[in-house]
């Protein structure tokens, strides 16, 4: 299991503390989601397993989103630049960013997370 994070966000530090608290026997791998962006290899299929549009893989309140004028972009992009442009920096890609083996979820939205295992 890996998940994508970025320590100032408080979305991220919520998720965190919930695996902790609720999941503390799951192996979790954290990834700072700045330091180490993800690939468009990866995030290709993150996307393809989450079974959500491109679009709901951005961070839309981002400070990078809005400098750089991403709402109209996302709307008429294609599916490849969109990727493309989430994979050139971190803070582009909403977070946090769960990866397991049979599901992918984006944000933290509890009533999703407490469908995790309890254990590996």
């Amino acid at each position: 299991m890996l998940i994508l994070h970025y320590p100032q966000c408080g979305s991220c530090r919520k998720a965190l503390k919930w695996l902790d608290e609720y999941r503390p026997m799951l192996t979790v791998e954290r990834r700072h989601i700045v330091e180490h962006s993800p690939s468009v290899e990866e995030l290709t299929e993150w996307i393809d397993r989450s079974g959500l549009p491109v679009s709901k893989f951005f961070n839309t309140s981002g400070l990078v989103y809005k400098e750089r004028g991403l709402k109209d972009v996302v709307k008429t992009a294609s599916r490849e630049t969109l990727i493309a442009l989430l994979a050139e920096d971190g803070k582009l890609v909403k977070r946090p960013l769960l990866v397991t083996a049979d599901r992918v979820l984006v944000g933290f939205k509890e009533s999703e997370w407490e469908q995790l295992p309890q254990t590996d």
